[in-house]
C-alpha cells in the first residue's frame, strides 16, 4: 500500500470514529427507486434484505440509523420500525433543512453524521455531513460530491455497504463477526 493509501484510509477512520449517526435517503437508496401504487390507495416497496442485517450491526456497534426522506410512506415507517431506525423524518420538502433540525433535536454536530442519498435534492446534506456516500447509479453530480460512491446501485444493498464501510474504518466489524 502507498503512503497516500495509508493517509486516505487514516482520514475515513478519523471521520468514522467521530460518527454517532448515519442517516439515509430511502427512494433510490434503500429502494431502487420504483414505488408501486395498489389498488385501494396503498403502496409497495421493495427493500434489501442486507440493507436490515446492516442496520442491526451498526446499532450493535453504538451508530444510531435514521431516515432524511422528501416522501411520506407508512412502508417506509413500517420498515423503520421494524429495524429500530431512529430518528425518521419523512415528507420534507426542504431536507438540509429537516438534517439541521435533526442536530438540533438530538444535541450532534454536523461531523457526528453520515448521510447516503441519491439525487439531487440530496446535494446540500452531502455537503454538510462528516461522512457522505452515493450510490452507484446516482447523478453524476451526486456522485462528484460525495466522499465515497458504492459499488452497489440504490435497492441493492447500497447503504449496508457503506455502513460496512464505516464499521470497518472504526474497527468494530471484526469484533461485531466474532464477539468474545
Amino acid at each position: 500500500m502507498e503512503d497516500g493509501d495509508d493517509l486516505k484510509d487514516e482520514a475515513l477512520a478519523a471521520r468514522c470514529r467521530r460518527l454517532r449517526l448515519v442517516l439515509t435517503d430511502v427512494d433510490g437508496v434503500m429502494t431502487d427507486g420504483t414505488i408501486l401504487f395498489l389498488p385501494g390507495g396503498g403502496e409497495a416497496k421493495a427493500f434489501h434484505i442486507r440493507d436490515g442485517l446492516g442496520i442491526a450491526l451498526a446499532r450493535r456497534a453504538g451508530l444510531r440509523v435514521g431516515i432524511l426522506s422528501g416522501r411520506t410512506s407508512e412502508v417506509v415507517a413500517r420498515r423503520a420500525e421494524e429495524l429500530g431506525m431512529s430518528p425518521v423524518a419523512q415528507g420534507l420538502a426542504d431536507k438540509v433543512e429537516g438534517f439541521r433540525r435533526i442536530l438540533a433535536e438530538e444535541g450532534l454536530a454536523a461531523h457526528e453524521v453520515a448521510f447516503i442519498g441519491d439525487d439531487v435534492n440530496d446535494l446540500a446534506v452531502v455537503r454538510e455531513v462528516g461522512l457522505s456516500a452515493a450510490p452507484a447509479d446516482a447523478p453524476l453530480e451526486v456522485r462528484a460530491e460525495a466522499y465515497m460512491v458504492t459499488d452497489a446501485c440504490g435497492g441493492e444493498g447500497c447503504l449496508r455497504e457503506f455502513l460496512e464501510a464505516i464499521l470497518r474504518a472504526r474497527g468494530d466489524w471484526d469484533l461485531l463477526l466474532n464477539p468474545r
